[in-house]
């Protein structure tokens, strides 16, 4: 149970991201930036693989290197033929018409920190200027369209931790960073009670209690404007509390065989959770997947990691796609950059693989992304791409403009520069080779 103090913290968080109607209306005059063209994507789950995800041991695997590249794993056929991906993932294997990967994707940094930033962003660091993050933007943006009482932009479990990735933005437009563990016996969301720790009577008396006693505020809301938009924030809040909204973050209403299928370890239960936050209609959502930065013993680690993840995003693409929502969701997974081709067999790593941020692959499926396809080439041990290098720009741009925001949009900022969401120029090589529908 929380306190008071962090209640109306939270109250006046809530009341905040209500709000923004009216300036997301003015940012973009439309969620659809082509007249005509299929209804933009109403959610996007980011799956990111924080540490950096070897493309060998996922989507671009190299049978043919040898075992100095490839650990002696190899690669399995998909349900699209001519698609082939790493022995680690053979659930997604049955999925790949649901998907498509790119196999290109490059950059130029290999700290943790800076390629974060890069990959969120579309903009190296150094100008003076921190942008938000995209999934700042998307909530922020989306907030006018958003019925829904949770905020737009959640993070499962933790935030990406590198930058502020609501950048220059107001701190309105963080993530909610759920904290704890979707897998234990009750998901203990920060900032939410736990399903049945207290009954809604007893927060009904304890609210009646708090406004008794509250008789500042109660001399003040009929004259202070600023009081009324307090009182506003702590009934909106009050309302996440109580209301059906924050079912979504309850998998104990989910059967035991669906939450088994999902996996269950933190990842599983994690992609569970995005589901069913994008079921209410949530914009934004993040899993920010832990564990992936392997420098030493990376196949020891890639025999845990890959089942885990194997089994939660096939269970993810494949309840969207039975609900009916694989196209109004869009989903994107990568990581910071990939790890080095080459194995280091050498003490201290004993089989590791380093930053490597020249070549490595993205997964991107619905909300506007066509299945079954593979864009760019790497070469034949995954050094470098050979065909169509795809940049952060590249894919960032595409995902802002399937989710129905102009990429060159203008951003508020404090200084009233004159700043954009990406690069304007930043659409030339946009990733439309995997759009379902020419835009």
């Amino acid at each position: 149970m929380i306190n008071r103090r962090d209640f109306i913290k939270m109250m006046a968080l809530c009341g905040a991201y209500g709000a923004l109607d009216l300036t997301a209306g003015k940012l973009l005059p439309a969620a659809n930036i082509a007249s005509g063209r299929r209804k933009a994507a109403r959610s996007v789950i980011e799956l990111w693989i924080w540490g950096g995800p070897s493309h060998l041991e996922t989507f671009d695997p190299k049978p043919d290197a040898g075992k100095e590249y490839n650990g002696g794993f190899g690669d399995i056929p998909t349900n699209v033929p001519g698609i082939r991906i790493s022995e680690f993932l053979p659930k997604l294997a049955q999925h790949a018409d649901k998907y498509s990967i790119i196999r290109s994707m490059n950059h130029h940094t290999n700290g943790h920190e800076t390629a974060t930033y890069l990959m969120q962003t579309g903009r190296m660091p150094g100008d003076g200027i921190t942008y938000p993050a995209i999934g700042a933007v998307i909530g922020m943006l989306k907030s006018g369209e958003y019925k829904g009482k949770l905020p737009p932009y959640i993070a499962l479990t933790t935030n990406k931790g590198r930058f502020s990735e609501n950048g220059f933005l107001s701190d309105r437009f963080k993530p909610l960073a759920t904290g704890s563990d979707p897998n234990a016996a009750q998901f203990l969301v920060d900032g939410f009670v736990s399903p049945g720790a207290v009954s809604k009577e007893q927060i009904a008396a304890r609210e009646k209690f708090a406004a008794e006693l509250d008789t500042f505020s109660a001399a003040l809301v009929g004259s202070c404007p600023e009081m009324l938009s307090f009182e506003k924030a702590l009934s909106d809040a009050q309302a996440v509390l109580s209301g059906s909204d924050a079912k979504a973050f309850d998998l104990n209403l989910e059967s035991t065989e669906t939450r088994e299928r999902y996996g269950r370890n933190r990842f599983g239960q994690c992609c569970l959770a995005a589901r069913r936050l994008v079921e209410a209609g949530v914009p934004y959502i993040t899993i920010n997947a832990q564990g992936w930065d392997t420098h030493k013993k990376h196949f020891e680690a890639m025999q845990k990691l890959g089942p885990q993840f194997d089994q939660g995003v096939s269970a993810l693409l494949e309840d969207l796609q039975a609900r009916n929502l694989l196209d109004s969701t869009l989903i994107w997974c990568t990581g910071e950059f990939g790890r080095t081709p080459k194995v280091d067999y050498n003490e201290p790593w004993n089989g590791g693989r380093n930053h490597y941020c020249r070549c490595f692959s993205t997964l991107v499926a619905g909300g506007g992304f066509a299945g079954g396809r593979v864009l760019g080439k790497s070469d034949a041990r995954g050094e470098r791409p050979i065909e169509r290098p795809v940049s952060p720009v590249d894919l960032l741009w595409s995902i802002y403009e399937l989710a129905g925001i102009d990429p060159a949009a203008k951003l508020p900022n404090p200084r009233n520069y004159d700043l954009s969401i990406l690069p304007p120029d930043g659409g030339k090589n946009k990733i439309s080779e995997l759009y379902k529908e020419k835009i």
